[in-house]
């Protein structure tokens, strides 16, 4: 085997990991030392995969596209897979689950709200001036902001297959600019919020950086630190065996498909490859309540997981997805398509920020700014740009803000369940973006109705 640079099978996957790195480090000194950066409160990830895209664009480095988009379908999955393992540290009473219920409803209403808009924008450039217009390409919105740069890649690649061209480079598009209005968008209305009376001296402090708590490193009940072997590459080890039986059951489901009936099969395949991470979402819950009931019956005696370092696996695969995604846009591939681009954006901010504070004022009353402004960095951008803007407000993340992105996450998988319905559904024809738009209304209606009638019962009861 050939093993010199002239090799680039070899060598090529570790040359655009590597600048990857190179482009996290420099965007962690760049957000340390310049203050407006700072301020900014741009994750680190998104201002590297920036840094890349325009390394890129003035031809500074090669960016192996094919290896990017390995690498963002590859990250989402490995990083809900590490988040679903986790052992629930909250207690589950019937408020906290009630919450995450609620929570989810929010995150998937905001969903609707985002389809229904982006759909609205693209039949009607449709219909108008831009007959040519792939009109599905409007569910590109809750892609890229509800759900970041991993589905917005997933699901743009599939409907470029199906003739939306340069569908993958506009869902990272919308993707990329989402994260910009998480921060830009998102700080200016913690600006507007200083304003108010009641909250001017909570939001007006600055955000406490510092260090995650790390304490809390292993609990009494899991493999001790001297154990022979690393507790890394037990949860490594947790998270591949998790993410292989991904591929054994979504193998298995398209074949059996295949077999049964290829005509189905041609449609629902792309939508279970493309959504694996669901897939591998609830085995890594079944795998985790496994592991709880064999300690239950004597069956292990530790603890395997540690939920600090899942957490670090996780955000490693996360960082690593949207450096990746973000410097795999090609400008070149939405030339043609800005206008949509642009009014998807705006309709994007401006209904999700109105959708949010009107749902946010029933589930969050007891705190309901921190919840506002939490949700609509994650709807926008990701958790972690929720949470960037969330300790602005509550700087020791002492509400339960923070938990309830990561609990409502979680509902968020089973209520957002019909969203791969509707992706599939719209990309048939043109009518059916139509049935696929009433489907939207009506459902976030259902969400809406939840939401009020829980809230009532809850004012009710006390």
């Amino acid at each position: 085997m050939d093993y010199s640079a002239a090799n680039s099978s070899l060598w090529n996957i570790i040359i655009q990991l590597g600048m990857i790195a190179v482009a996290i480090l420099i965007a962690h000194l760049l957000r340390s030392k310049l203050r407006f950066i700072k301020k900014s409160m741009m994750p680190v990830a998104v201002l590297a995969g920036f840094l890349l895209l325009i390394a890129k664009l003035c031809g500074l480095v090669t960016v192996d596209a094919g290896i990017m988009e390995i690498l963002v379908y590859h990250g989402i999955a490995l990083g809900f897979i590490a988040m679903s393992l986790r052992v629930p540290e909250g207690q589950a009473t019937e408020s906290g689950k009630a919450v995450g219920l609620k929570s989810g409803a929010v995150i998937v209403s905001s969903y609707m709200v985002q389809g229904v808009s982006g759909l609205i924008i693209t039949i009607l450039l449709g219909l108008t001036v831009m007959p040519d217009l792939f009109r599905a390409s409007g569910l590109l919105l809750p892609m890229g902001f509800g759900q970041g740069p991993g589905q917005a890649n997933n699901v743009g690649s599939s409907y470029e297959a199906l003739g939306f061209a340069g569908g993958r480079s506009f869902g990272l598009a919308i993707a990329a600019a989402g994260y910009l209005v998480a921060c830009i968008v998102g700080v200016i209305m913690l600006n507007v919020l200083t304003k108010h009376p009641g909250r001017r001296e909570a939001l007006g402090r600055t955000a406490v950086e510092k260090e995650p708590d790390t304490s809390f490193f292993q609990s009494t009940d899991e493999l001790p630190v001297s154990d022979s072997i690393d507790r890394l590459s037990i949860q490594s080890a947790l998270v591949m065996i998790v993410y292989l039986m991904t591929f054994l059951v979504a193998w298995g489901i398209t074949s059996g498909l295949a077999a049964i009936s290829p005509g189905l099969a041609a449609t629902l395949n792309p939508l279970i490859w493309g959504f694996n991470f669901i897939i591998g979402s609830a085995l890594a819950i079944l795998t985790r309540l496994c592991l709880a009931a064999g300690r239950r019956t004597g069956l292990f005696v530790r603890q395997y997981q540690n939920n600090y370092l899942l957490n670090r696996i996780s955000g490693f695969f996360f960082d690593v997805m949207i450096v990746a995604g973000i410097a795999s846009i090609n400008p070149e591939d939405i030339h043609g398509l800005w206008l949509p681009f642009i009014l998807l954006v705006i309709a994007g901010s401006v209904f999700t920020w109105l959708h949010l504070r009107m749902v946010c004022k029933m589930v969050y009353p007891g705190y309901y700014y921190e919840g506002l402004i939490s949700m609509f960095g994650m709807m926008t951008g990701t958790i972690s740009s929720g949470v960037l803007l969330l300790r602005e407000i509550d700087p020791e993340l002492k509400t339960p803000a923070a938990g309830n992105l990561v609990s409502g996450s979680s509902f968020g998988i089973i209520l957002g369940a019909p969203v791969l319905v509707l992706v599939s559904l719209a990309s048939k024809s043109n009518t059916l973006c139509f049935v696929t738009l009433g489907i939207a209304a009506v459902y976030y209606l259902i969400l809406l109705f939840f939401l009020r009638r829980s809230t009532r019962e809850k004012r009710g009861a006390k």
